[in-house]
Formats: structure tokens, C-alpha cells, sequence
């Protein structure tokens, strides 16, 4: 990409999304300490209260950047796009980045497998079940089981909410202020993060209430929630630019939800230590690849992309 002159200036674009980044915070505060609701009589209402609260949010940020960046194009199909809100190349976007995070958790996938097959091993022994009977079974009982947990607030907020709100915020909304601004686009995939990590700063308070911890260690607790969203918020601002598609960090963010922090290994299952190497040493080879702005855009040299940016190589 060919360094241009920012729209916005340096100071300008990082005091928008460090205050981006604490309303984002704050207004999940705002029914208790400002409304001053009643506290809520569930745990499922007061998570509806912050899923209310976080749309807001991304609906005031997505406003708030559209007045700030200069957009000349004022059609809805070129707005949404600086956002990497399109229609065109959906499924490039979903696959691709889905497949190259899932090599990250090749050991987690091969542990999974491994406990799924014990399992099957052991009904087999107990009920004198044949192997294809305990797949048929287990196929048969994932309807349920994916109805009830999508019944699950828990559900909602770490594979729906969590990720369309926070990569709307942290991803399609600041990495294009940052550009704007005259970042590069090295530093912007390692600056955007830095935000995406303070959000997570009043969980300090909200574990030494909820879980009685210490002041430290509620600290530690989060200095490790904040090291972890630094590597992925780099690597999902990484397929944001690359991609110039919220899609492709959306589900990589709903993925690493599910499957938490990768296994490296478990003792006495080498399979797991030799699929988690296997896996990062593809996902290293395949990470530029299958990022290459071509698969997701038409015309690279003219893209919808803000400031030309998929172009970058």
C-alpha cells in the first residue's frame, strides 16, 4: 500500500477511538448508575440490558465515524463497505478465515476427537453398541442439543453478540479512523488491539464482586484476558484489512469463543502436541494466502475498501 497523506489527523483519529473505546464501557453502566433502573431480577435480563446497551453502542460509533471520516460517496452500498459491511464475496469471507483459525486449534480439534472416539469406545463396551450406532445417536441428539443451547443468554452473548458489537466497534469502525488518520497499516493492525485491550479493564471490579477474588488477583485474571485479546485483536485486525470484510474477523472472533485458549499439549497424547505444531507451521504457511485481497474483491487496484487498503500486499 502507498503511504497517503491521512484525512484525519494522527492525534485526532487515536482521542476518537480512545473515546470510542470508553463509551463502549461506559454505556453499559448507564441503566444502573444514570436510568437508575432497578437492578435486574435475572442473569438473563441483565445480559439483555448489556446486549441493549452494546448495540447502542455500535450504532453511535458507526454515526459517530461516519461524520468524522471525509466519505465523498454518499451512496449506502460505498458507505457500508468502508465499514466492510457487503454482500459480495460472503462466503470467500466466512470459509477462508474460518479454516485458517481453526489450524491454530488443531490440537484442541484433535483433543476433541480424541474424547468424542473414547466415548464411543466406552458406550460401545457398556451397551454393546456398534461404532456406526453411536455416531447415528450422537447425530441424532445434535439438533437438541444446538436448540437448547442457542436458548442459552450465555449462547448469544459470546458467538452473536460479543462478536458483531466488538468487531463492529474495535475492527469496522476504528481501523478505518486509524488509516485515516496516516497510520500505517503495520501499526494500525498492532494499535487497533491496544483499545480493543482497555475495554476489558472494568473487568478488574466486576470479578473481585462477582467471584470474591483479591484486588491481584483479579488483576492477573484480567492482565491475562488482555494479553490474549491483544494476539487476537491483532490477527483479526490483520484479516480485517486484508479482507476489507467484517465477516472474516466475525467468525474468527464467534470460533475462538468456542474453542477458548488452544491446546499445546496433554500428557501421554502426543497427537495432540504433533496437531498443534502441524497446525500453526500450515497456519503460518497459509496465513498470507488465503488472505490475498484478490479472493475477496473484484478489482484490487479500484476496491470499495477505505483508502484503497486491500490492496495491500
Amino acid at each position: 500500500m502507498e503511504e497517503t497523506e491521512g484525512s484525519l489527523s494522527k492525534p485526532v483519529a487515536v482521542i476518537a477511538c480512545i473515546a470510542m473505546t470508553f463509551f463502549y464501557v461506559a454505556i453499559l453502566y448507564v441503566p444502573t448508575l444514570i436510568l437508575r433502573l432497578p437492578p435486574p431480577q435475572s442473569y438473563e435480563n441483565f445480559m439483555i440490558r448489556r446486549f441493549i446497551c452494546a448495540a447502542v453502542c455500535s450504532v453511535a460509533s458507526v454515526i459517530f465515524c461516519a461524520l468524522v471520516l471525509p466519505i465523498r460517496n454518499g451512496e449506502p452500498t460505498y458507505s457500508f463497505a468502508v465499514y466492510g459491511i457487503r454482500s459480495d464475496h460472503f462466503w470467500q469471507a466466512m470459509v477462508f478465515p474460518l479454516f485458517l483459525t481453526s489450524l491454530m486449534y488443531a490440537g484442541s480439534l484433535m483433543l476433541k476427537s480424541m474424547l468424542l472416539l473414547n466415548m464411543w469406545k466406552e458406550r460401545r463396551h457398556q451397551y454393546g453398541e456398534p461404532l456406526f450406532g453411536c455416531i447415528k445417536s450422537t447425530l441424532l441428539c445434535f439438533p437438541g442439543q444446538v436448540s437448547s443451547v442457542a436458548s442459552n443468554v450465555l449462547f448469544w452473548r459470546n458467538f452473536i453478540v460479543a462478536p458483531a458489537t466488538e468487531e463492529l466497534e474495535f475492527r469496522a469502525c476504528m481501523i478505518p479512523l486509524l488509516l485515516c488518520g496516516g497510520f500505517k497499516v503495520y501499526d494500525v493492525v498492532f494499535l487497533c488491539p491496544t483499545f480493543f485491550s482497555l475495554a476489558y479493564l472494568n473487568h478488574v471490579m466486576e470479578i473481585y464482586n462477582r467471584h470474591h477474588y483479591s484486588l491481584l488477583k483479579a488483576s492477573m485474571v484480567v492482565r491475562l484476558q488482555r494479553g490474549y485479546t491483544v494476539v487476537f485483536g491483532s490477527y483479526a485486525s490483520f484479516l480485517f484489512i486484508r479482507t476489507g470484510n467484517i465477516v472474516a474477523p466475525l467468525v474468527a472472533h464467534a470460533f475462538c469463543n468456542y474453542m477458548g485458549l488452544p491446546v499445546l499439549f496433554v500428557q501421554r497424547k502426543g497427537l495432540v502436541s504433533m496437531a498443534f505444531v502441524t497446525g500453526m507451521i500450515s497456519f503460518g504457511g497459509l496465513l498470507f494466502p488465503l488472505t490475498r485481497p484478490d479472493l475477496y474483491n473484484e478489482n484490487t487496484d479500484n476496491c470499495r475498501c477505505w483508502q484503497g487498503y486491500c490492496s495491500w500486499n
